[in-house]
Formats: structure tokens, C-alpha cells, sequence
């Protein structure tokens, strides 16, 4: 872990040691390639993203779903020295297009639906010198030669990854080469401790972090990894199964949307050693463990940061339930600090900030944030944490305005900016409202411009709020319940008082749910 790496570099040493073995497998397409079928598919497409203009330093867009395609361009665009973008394939056009404009992209890669959509709005791009689907890439390949790939940096910008932060739009955070070689080594020394005999699964997109680093901790282990077209818990110890699958990395609401299906042999039919899970319901950790059979460990990261915390096997007895997130991985730190940022003593709750290698170098294009959320040298990260005298940290709670449903992060500004795009609409604010499934749903409330509040408002004057979310915003982010109200709570800067809202919730949370319109 003491040696930077590019990706290119990774790539090539797990060729050279593991050629035949199977390095991809992904359900979509039932298609499966090895460490040296990876090495050279990605040669050809760096190749023909050179010969179609891509310079090093520029950003490639990619807007696709869990096709083994992902990966392996996502390794062509590095070996060229070029930045990949990764886009959500459930991003409708206002929030697609953000990603694609604010990163500067010069080419986007897409399924023929999306690359449709952003030829109508190519004069919203500026940069954007070419579009093409994969299969146009792949068929391109066969005529271009391979030689002359430039030598790629460690610390050279690998990602322009997105991800909503404690207030604003979503931003752009600067990952490099050497930030995803860490994150995926740091399993080789921590928790799994995976190695060449390991078997991973994700059944995440690929346009997050989650399945991205899982492809850097094969090419570092030689593992293999199994990419499933989307999370289906019916569907899930089924698929566990005939991947013989002995590791996997699960978040959010998969936890206990697994605990709800009904028992089947499945669940236990299945080589899983270890799980790492963020966000472990600590009422229900000994029941995933009683009932699937294997134990499960807490961890903690960011997009910002990487792997920071996590429960070793060493500790896993004694901390099942305790909510801990564990101590800090190697080459990382994390202290409790106040509002100032002084470091608090054992026992006291503050804010987690950490520090140490393998960190993003900014949010691209936006000093500002980088300076608020990076002081004093370290990253804050808005969660509310406590450590104890063993040195472990407990997580307690979020200063962020930002809702966690399930395992996404929804930024409530982003959501209330279209929601004040409608003309009806005079105010609006997003929080958060617990719920059993994901943890966390979506309230919006509304101040309307004809006045109605309560039943006063109706259930279609809502429905039109929700469709005009819809048509621009991904599914995850669309509010569940619904009320209008007179006002909202205010500050004397007219800054609306958001605890206020969240303090007058009842459960369950009064307006209108439209959780069947999801």
C-alpha cells in the first residue's frame, strides 16, 4: 500500500500474474472475462478513444447500466490518460446534464435512448465533441491499432465522481489513480482480506464508488468480481449462489429488505465468508448474522475519502450491535472535533473529520466547498460521531442537510430547486422522515401560490408537483409524502428552519404519500 500505482498499472501487473483467471463476470449478458481479456479490450479502447481525439486530462461521460462494458471502458479512458464521468442511468435530463456540462466532458458514452437525448440538448454542451454507444466503440476497435498508450500518473485525475454533498448541487469530487488503487488494497488488509481464491459480488451501479472499488480490489487481489444488472432481494442468495460468491459490500436498505424476504434454503446455500455493510441496523445485526450465516462488519467511507473506518474480524464478537463503526484503516485518522474544529476528548459527540492518505484533491470547479469541507487538514464529514476508550468511533447522527435514503444521498436543496421551478410553487423544502424500509424518506413541503394548505391542497395538486419532479430528477429523489402549508419556519436571513419541520413530524408523517406513484 506504500507504493503508488496507476490503475493501467494494476491492470497490467493482474495480467501478468493471473491471465486466464476470471476477473469480470456480469449477469447482463451472462459474459465473463479474464484478467488478460480485460488487459487487452481496454488496450483497444483506449486506443480508439486516442484516435478519435481524447487527450489525456479530458472527461469522458459514461451513462450506462451494469453491462460488463462499464468497467472495461472505464479502464480504456485511463489508459488514455482521459477522466471518466460516471452518470446514474435512472438521471433524468436536468440532472444528466449538470454532470455532463459542470465536468466539461468532451465525449459521452451511452445506450442509444441517451445518447438520443443528448444530441437534442448538444447546444447546452459546448465541449462535447463526439457521442457513441459501446457497440460503435467495440466495432471501431477491430480497425485500430494498439501502441503508444501514454504513461498514466498515480496521481493523475482518474474520476470526476458526483455525489451529493451537505448543501447545493451535486459536486464533482477529484479521485485519483492512487486514491482507487488504495481503496481497493485496503481490503486486502482489512476485513475481507481478499486474495486470488475470493469470489466478489455487487449488485450496485456502476456509476457509483461501491462497484468501481471492487474492481480496483480485484485487480489488486486477483479476485474475481460478478456484477449483477441491478439489487433484486428475492432474487439475491439465489444469485450469491451460482456466483460462489465469498464476498460481498451491501448498504443502505439491502440489509433489511434481505430480512424481509421470505426464509428460503438459498440463504444458507452459499460460500459468503464475510460482509462488509455501512449502516448496519444495530437492532437487527445479530439477526443477519443468525439467519444468513456469516458475519457481517461495519464500515465507514465517503466518495471524498475512501475507506476510513472499519470492524475487524478480530473485533467483530464483541461489537455486534453496538452500533460501532470501528478504528480507522491504515494510512487514515479520525478525530471528534466541535464546531471549531478542536478535537474532543473520549466520550464527548462532535463531528467525525478524518485525515491521512487516499482522499480526493478537491471538488472539481469549486474552491469554496473544497475550503468549507477540507479545514484545518482534514475532511469533515457533517456525521455526528463519538469515540470511545478503546478508540473505536460510534456513529450518533448527521449536521448535513441531506437525506440517506436507503443507500442513496439526496442533497434536499437540489430537490427543492425543481420543485420551485413550478409555477405553482412559492416555496418548498425537503426533509428527512424515518422510514423501516430505507431508514430515511423524503418529505416535501410546499407553500402554494393559490394559498391552499392541509386539505385545502389536493391529492392532484400534488401528483402534478410530483410529475414535474419526476421528468427531471432521478426516482430516488422524488419526495414520498407531501403537504402544503401557509409557511414555512424562517430565520431572520429567510433561511427556512429545518429542525423546526423535522421536530413537528408525526409518525407517520402527516400529508399525502405517494409511495405507490413510485
Amino acid at each position: 500500500m506504500d507504493q503508488p500505482l496507476s490503475l493501467p498499472d494494476l491492470l497490467r501487473s493482474a495480467a501478468a500474474r493471473w491471465p486466464d483467471q476470471e476477473a469480470i463476470a456480469c449477469e447482463l449478458g451472462d459474459r465473463k472475462i479474464s484478467f488478460g481479456m480485460l488487459d487487452a479490450w481496454s488496450d483497444r479502447l483506449a486506443a480508439v478513444l486516442i484516435e478519435k481525439g481524447v487527450h489525456p486530462g479530458d472527461v469522458v461521460s459514461v451513462m450506462l447500466p451494469n453491462r460488463i462494458e462499464f468497467p472495461v471502458l472505464w479502464l480504456g479512458i485511463l489508459k488514455a490518460g482521459a477522466i471518466m464521468t460516471p452518470i446514474n442511468v435512472s438521471y433524468r435530463r436536468e440532472d444528466r446534464n449538470h454532470l455532463i456540462s459542470h465536468s466539461n466532458a468532451v465525449a459521452f458514452v451511452g445506450e442509444a435512448a441517451a445518447i438520443a437525448s443528448v444530441e437534442n440538448d448538444r447546444e447546452l454542451f459546448p465541449k462535447l465533441v463526439w457521442v457513441a454507444t459501446p457497440e460503435e466503440l467495440e466495432s471501431s476497435s477491430h480497425s485500430v491499432a494498439v501502441g503508444g498508450l501514454p504513461r498514466v500518473h498515480p496521481f493523475s485525475t482518474a474520476n470526476i465522481q458526483y455525489t451529493s454533498g451537505t448543501t447545493g448541487m451535486p459536486k464533482g469530487c477529484v479521485l485519483s489513480h492512487a486514491y482507487w488503487v488504495r481503496f481497493g488494497q485496503t481490503f486486502l488488509h482489512h476485513g475481507p482480506r481478499l486474495t486470488s481464491q475470493d469470489r466478489i459480488l455487487t449488485a450496485q451501479a456502476f456509476s457509483y464508488a461501491d462497484p468501481q472499488w471492487n474492481v480496483a480490489a480485484a485487480l489488486a487481489s486477483g479476485a474475481s468480481l460478478t456484477i449483477l444488472e441491478k439489487f433484486s432481494p428475492s432474487r439475491f442468495w439465489k444469485q450469491v449462489g451460482e456466483a460462489r460468491t465469498t464476498f460481498f459490500y451491501c448498504l443502505g436498505a439491502m440489509p433489511t429488505l434481505l430480512l424481509k424476504t421470505p426464509p428460503s434454503h438459498l440463504e444458507r446455500d452459499h460460500q459468503v465468508r464475510l460482509v462488509i455493510c455501512s449502516a448496519i441496523p444495530p437492532d437487527r445485526h445479530r439477526e443477519l448474522e443468525e439467519r444468513f450465516g456469516m458475519p457481517w462488519l461495519e464500515a465507514f467511507g465517503t466518495t471524498e475519502t475512501g475507506a476510513d473506518l472499519i470492524v475487524d474480524v478480530e473485533e467483530h464478537d464483541a461489537l455486534v450491535g453496538s452500533g460501532s463503526l470501528g478504528c480507522p484503516v491504515a494510512g487514515k485518522e479520525a478525530r471528534i472535533v466541535d464546531a471549531s474544529g478542536h478535537p474532543l476528548p473520549p466520550g464527548s459527540v462532535g463531528e467525525l473529520a478524518i485525515r491521512g492518505v487516499g482522499m480526493m484533491e478537491r471538488y472539481h470547479d469549486d474552491p469554496d466547498a473544497t475550503a468549507r469541507t477540507f479545514r484545518g487538514g482534514s475532511y469533515h464529514t457533517g456525521d455526528l460521531a463519538v469515540q470511545d476508550a478503546h478508540g473505536r468511533f460510534i456513529y450518533v447522527g448527521r449536521t448535513k442537510d441531506m437525506i440517506r435514503r436507503g443507500g442513496e444521498n439526496v442533497a434536499a436543496v437540489e430537490v427543492e430547486a425543481v420543485l420551485q421551478s413550478h409555477p405553482d410553487v412559492l416555496l418548498a423544502a425537503c426533509v428527512p422522515v424515518p422510514d423501516e424500509i430505507y431508514g430515511e424518506e423524503i418529505k416535501a413541503f410546499v407553500v402554494l401560490r393559490n394559498g391552499a394548505e392541509g386539505d385545502g391542497a389536493s391529492a392532484a395538486d400534488m401528483k402534478a408537483l410530483y410529475n414535474h419532479v419526476a421528468a427531471r430528477l432521478a426516482r430516488f429523489k422524488i419526495p414520498r409524502y407531501w403537504e402544503a402549508v401557509a409557511s414555512l419556519p424562517m430565520t431572520p436571513s429567510e433561511r427556512v428552519i429545518k429542525p423546526a419541520l423535522v421536530a413537528s413530524e408525526t409518525r407517520p408523517p402527516r400529508g399525502i404519500d405517494l409511495a405507490g406513484d413510485r
